[in-house]
């Protein structure tokens, strides 16, 4: 099978999964199950190109799939431990309420297959690691450092977080302490970090277009989906937000303002 064609394989068996989850949401009316199927969906794309290698497999290729099982793993769980008993999450609830009755099958397009298809591009330096036959270098070592510090950001943020949600004396309060003191958004600093420590692993690899992956994850979590998405209307819910914003960095840790 040519490189092509199994990249293609790849990309078709997690749009099969995200359209067999799109059949579970229709009935229970929630979209926001996708979610969860964030992470693991990158552990089952590396799983189908990894199972697809011709002969032995790589130092590379062993390093990446476990580095993308630990964190995909971890952000699956936390999802769906997040997710348990809660309603469909307030961002597809808007669209099922703007979109009507043809949200059903629109879903399946907007939510659950676009999802698939920026997976299958962002997941191209994992593609390029995985069918690598050379052995480790600097550039491998310095992905995993990135990888390790991003994913160490990711779950401790969350862990803080959410402690501070658990806690009923926090409600209406805005979380200044640990991570969150130096990063308005840890969690997500740490998953952009660990995907360009994924994209070292692609330069590692002889590819350094595979860069686009994280560039484009990086961009989704600043402009799209995490930090413009999560502080719209942050400032009216929450008393203090705005002054929190005032000094604390939105997304690359650095010390708080201390200025008046």
């Amino acid at each position: 099978m040519s490189a092509l064609a199994i990249w293609a394989l790849g990309g078709a068996v997690v749009a099969v999964a995200a359209a067999l989850l799109w059949v579970v949401s229709v009935p229970i009316r929630n979209a926001s199950i996708v979610d969860p199927f964030w992470g693991p969906a990158y552990l089952l794309i590396s799983l189908v190109w990894f199972l697809a290698l011709p002969g032995t497999p790589s130092a590379r290729a062993l390093l990446v799939l476990l580095c993308v099982g630990a964190w995909a793993l971890r952000l699956g769980l936390h999802l769906s431990i997040r997710a348990v008993g809660k309603p469909e999450d307030p961002r597809y609830a808007a669209m099922r309420e703007k979109n009507g009755v043809g949200w059903w099958w629109r879903s399946l397009f907007w939510v659950f297959l676009l999802q698939a298809a920026l997976v299958w591009v962002i997941a191209s330096p994992l593609f390029v690691a995985i069918r690598s036959t050379d052995g480790l270098g600097g550039w491998d070592l310095l992905g995993f450092v990135l990888f390790g510090t991003g994913l160490a950001f990711e779950a401790i943020g969350d862990a803080q977080l959410s402690a501070f949600r658990d806690d009923p004396s926090n409600r209406g309060r805005v979380l200044d302490t640990g991570l969150w003191r130096y990063t308005r958004h840890p969690n997500y600093f740490g998953d952009a970090l660990l995907w360009w420590g994924f994209g070292l692993f692609g330069v590692a690899a002889g590819e350094a277009w595979t860069l686009f992956g994280p560039a484009l994850m990086t961009f989704l979590l600043l402009k799209v989906s995490g930090v413009v998405m999560l502080e719209d209307g942050m400032e009216e819910r929450r008393p203090g937000y705005a002054e929190y914003v005032r000094r604390t960095s939105a997304f690359v840790p650095w010390f708080p303002d201390s200025r008046p």
